[in-house]
């Protein structure tokens, strides 16, 4: 038999969460299959995590059979969830995520588990951490360029908004092997306040954080765009997952 492929988990999504869908709905979890094909591509073996924020033994067991975990895009995080009161332009938000993605980054940086982050993901790093979030990037940060490029508005997912100008040294410029990357944008929302322990190692060109790492071999990456939409034509994105799921199969060995 050859070398067992490293269990990644994949965090999902509320169903009666997302815009448009009756929030009356019965519960039920789901994910865009983007990043599960993504993690496959690349050697892993991807596991849908259910939001088991109510019965943490249970979230806990699994997470301990995990060789990495990633967090995908989804809705608004909380903003109780790192002590603001709710913004009027805040969007639908998902308390079970919220509570299951937090415990789950807290849970592999205190074991040095790889961690990936993808929109939603940095968001949900920095909170992990003690960081904070702008709510509306257009309605409260000054000098914001757009950053919501969603395909409800007609832009298709694989659209290249901006570039993004990369940290000297940094993981993420080693991967990606250049010093800017052009990627796509389908966020409001982004880090205001930068957790103690982040290294800011992307930067848009209105000043915004579009990436943290940790230093150190810890694999800890959290990017603000989605590199699952592109990752099969791009090969800096490309490069990011492969490093993921190599962090994660050096874990399981």
């Amino acid at each position: 038999m050859g070398e067992r492929r490293p269990l990644v988990g994949v965090t999902t999504q509320s169903l009666h969460a997302m815009d448009g869908m009756p929030e009356a709905l019965p519960d039920s979890w789901l994910m865009n299959r983007r990043y599960l094909d993504a993690v496959a591509a690349h050697g892993g073996v991807p596991v849908m995590v259910p939001l088991l924020a109510q019965d943490e033994a249970t979230l806990r067991a699994l997470f301990d059979r995990l060789d990495g975990v990633l967090i995908p895009g989804g809705v608004d995080m909380d903003p109780a969830s790192y002590g603001a009161a709710r913004h009027p332009l805040c969007g639908r938000t998902d308390p079970d995520r919220d509570a299951a993605e937090l415990a789950l980054a807290r849970w592999c940086i205190a074991e040095r588990k790889p961690l990936f982050g993808l929109c939603r993901g940095i968001q949900v790093i920095n909170v992990a951490l003690g960081g904070s979030l702008w709510q509306d990037l257009h309605a409260e940060r000054a000098g914001s360029i757009k950053h919501d490029y969603f395909p409800n508005q007609g832009f298709a997912r694989d659209h290249l908004a901006h570039e993004v100008a990369l940290a000297p040294g940094s993981r993420l410029r080693t991967l990606v092997g250049a010093g800017t990357l052009p990627v796509n944008s389908m966020h409001h929302q982004g880090l205001r306040d930068l957790a103690p322990g982040l290294r800011v190692t992307a930067t848009a060109p209105d000043g915004l954080v579009e990436a943290v790492e940790f230093d150190g071999d810890q694999f800890l990456l959290g990017v603000q765009w989605h590199p699952e939409s592109v990752e099969f034509v791009d090969p800096g994105c490309r490069h990011l997952f492969a490093g993921f799921i190599y962090a994660a199969s050096r874990r399981r060995g």
